[in-house]
């Protein structure tokens, strides 16, 4: 996340953003004044989220007057870093009096177990379950004792 929060630093002093994380998301605020869904286009493709937006006009402009000087952008143009435990594909994005809210979930931090096996175990099991069936077609039964086992100390 540390590309994305340096990337929004790096933004204009005329871009105002919010950046806020929970355990499951990120969520950016950024101001679009003027901006509507129909206006703004978000994309994210190959790490890289862009905004693009223009602003339409507010209103009409009386005949007898003219813009002599304009102080708002009519175009807002980002690329930001998508952060590496962000799933871009899941972004939910809105605009609403001009702010715009995107989600980027994360990915599930889930962990995954992966089973051990002890080869040499499996060969000793393999080698019981050999002596095993060795003893059945003699015609021993393991569950008797044996003189072996007599003489054995108990445990």
């Amino acid at each position: 996340m540390s590309a994305l929060r340096d990337a929004l630093r790096d933004l204009s002093e005329d871009v105002f953003f919010d950046l806020l994380e929970s355990d499951d998301a990120y969520l950016l605020v950024v101001d679009v004044p003027g901006v509507t869904a129909d206006s703004i286009d978000v994309t994210v493709e190959e790490g890289t989220l862009s905004i693009d937006g223009r602003r339409e006009k507010d209103r009409e402009i009386p005949g007898e007057y003219q813009y002599i000087e304009e102080n708002r952008s009519l175009f807002f143009d980002v690329s930001l870093p998508v952060p590496d435990d962000a799933v871009a594909g899941n972004a939910q994005s809105r605009v609403e009096r001009g702010v715009l809210e995107l989600t980027l979930p994360k990915r599930t931090g889930g962990e995954t177990t992966i089973e051990v096996t002890d080869d040499s175990v499996s060969n000793a099991d393999s080698a019981s379950a050999s002596e095993r069936d060795a003893d059945t077609a003699s015609g021993i039964d393991a569950d008797e004792p044996t003189a072996d086992d007599a003489d054995a100390e108990p445990r």
